[in-house]
């Protein structure tokens, strides 16, 4: 238990009974974040790809710079955020997100028309496979060509290139797909995994280059692997594992922190080992501390399990802000609190206490306040999804931020709501229903589904018809849980 924390039964009932119900999740799904990704805007392919940049209201960015809204012109402006629009291009690792986020969105609801969005964006990420060398990163707006040269394709970019597909794969079982996500995992790990240095390099690594990142690593796990190992047959399933576990060795290894009990961004300069640099704040920190202790409970091995759990405890201390029920960034250069909330972040913090909610209800001492935070000031109440970042002096958006650009569209968003509506009904002890749609000749068990990146029990499974758009005779099939884990 949680000392810090309220622990007399009288004061746990009332946190349960003031907790964000599962329903409301829903409604944020699809009131808030669907009212910004289902309209044609945001899906109608921009050449082959979702377009990676629509304004603030959802509308396609114009063409004209001169035209362009406020927030694109204050982002060109600022040396902070300009890396955040390159209009020229269209990004896999964007549109690939937005193709995860319509299966979440299928995954919470069963709407088919969710389900064929992501289906639509999946088959853009197989077109966009470069042969036996991974995948296309960046598509050329004007030109309509791919990127060409392979040594400047970044590992983590690959992985998220792989999230879109593993989702429709983690939600279909659809065996083709997941061949053309094996191809690309393996073609990783043969050009990143630097055996000799011991670690995944960031640009491949003939190419000597010294950075040392750790979304290198992470993404690997968190992107895609945790996503779909349960879902995968022998022998992959057993392959997988083996890997994710030299990776979590890895991130062990090579970035903790034993002073501060967190995780270094990188680690190839003694000066980038210090607060306030990029890569490590208490978002990077407390996702790699959750990874491990999900990647400890999948191969049944406490020793990750016992070096997680506390250490995201603490991060959770360090994080909260008592006076504004809110999560932090990160300790700056100087060791004081950056109280922004940039959107990531706080879906990171929620999503770690979350999964140590599920045990111990005492953590929703924080989440009453920082979910409720997170519906009340990250939302976008007018056009929906989620503001990038918001100022600690006035609870207000960042105009220099747009809510879309090449490193922020939908994921953490609907993981968020997926994350809290799971855990929302484990702690109020109710069941929770989600969606697949599964091949005719599956026989459909606990044995082979499972909430994302969870383990639940199967009360109920229901098929409500086939899906026409599928060519393998799919169904919906909702699967009612309980028992969250």
């Amino acid at each position: 238990m949680n000392t810090l924390l309220l622990e007399k039964p009288e004061d746990i009932k009332e946190l349960i009974n003031n907790a964000v119900s599962p329903r409301e999740w829903v409604d944020h799904l699809e009131n808030d974040l669907m009212k910004f990704w289902d309209r044609p805007e945001a899906y109608d392919f921009d050449g082959d790809l979702f377009p990676t940049y629509r304004t603030n209201k959802g509308e396609r960015l114009p063409e004209n710079k001169d035209a362009w809204p406020e927030e694109f012109k204050a982002a060109i402006a600022d040396p902070d955020t300009k890396g955040l629009v390159e209009t020229d291009f269209n990004f896999i690792r964007a549109h690939s997100r937005q193709t995860y986020a319509y299966g979440i969105a299928f995954h919470m609801t069963g709407n088919p028309h969710y389900l064929e969005l992501c289906r639509k964006g999946a088959l853009a990420l197989v077109n966009a496979m470069d042969g036996n060398y991974g995948m296309f990163v960046t598509k050329n707006r004007k030109t309509g060509e791919w990127d060409q040269d392979r040594m400047k394709r970044i590992s983590q970019d690959l992985a998220y290139g792989l999230t879109g597909l593993g989702m429709y794969y983690f939600l279909t079982h659809d065996a083709g797909i997941m061949h053309k996500i094996i191809q690309i995992k393996d073609y990783i790990f043969s050009v990143y995994m630097d055996d000799g240095r011991g670690y995944l390099t960031w640009y491949p690594k003939y190419t000597k280059d010294p950075q040392v990142q750790i979304v290198a690593q992470l993404d690997q796990l968190y992107a895609y692997m945790l996503m779909i190992t349960p879902s995968l047959p022998e022998p992959y399933k057993s392959i997988w594992k083996k890997d994710m576990k030299k990776i979590a060795d890895i991130l062990i290894t090579q970035f903790y922190s034993e002073k501060y009990e967190f995780f270094w961004g990188t680690e190839d300069t003694t000066s980038s080992m210090t607060l306030g640099t990029d890569h490590t704040d208490f978002g990077h920190s407390v996702k790699t501390f959750w990874v491990i202790m999900k990647i400890g409970e999948l191969l049944g091995d406490p020793f990750y399990i016992d070096f997680a759990r506390p250490k995201i405890d603490k991060i959770l201390k360090d994080a909260y802000i008592e006076k504004t029920g809110s999560w932090a960034r990160r300790f700056d250069e100087n060791g004081d609190l950056d109280e922004n909330k940039e959107w990531w972040i706080l879906a990171e913090l929620d999503q770690a206490s979350e999964i140590l909610s599920i045990h111990d209800p005492s953590y929703y001492h924080y989440l009453n306040n920082t979910q409720r935070y997170w519906l009340d000031k990250m939302v976008d109440h007018e056009n929906g999804e989620i503001w990038h970042m918001v100022g600690a002096k006035d609870d207000k958006p960042l105009i220099q931020y747009p809510k879309s650009h090449n490193w922020k569209t939908s994921l953490h968003s609907f993981e968020h709501a997926l994350f809290s509506y799971m855990t929302a009904a484990r702690v109020k002890g109710e069941e929770f229903e989600l969606y697949y749609a599964l091949p005719e000749w599956e026989r459909v068990s606990h044995r082979t589904v499972a909430p994302y990146m969870f383990f639940g029990n199967v009360t109920a499974i229901d098929k409500n018809g086939a899906l026409g758009f599928m060519p393998d005779g799919n169904s919906i099939y909702k699967i009612t849980f309980n028992g969250l884990h």
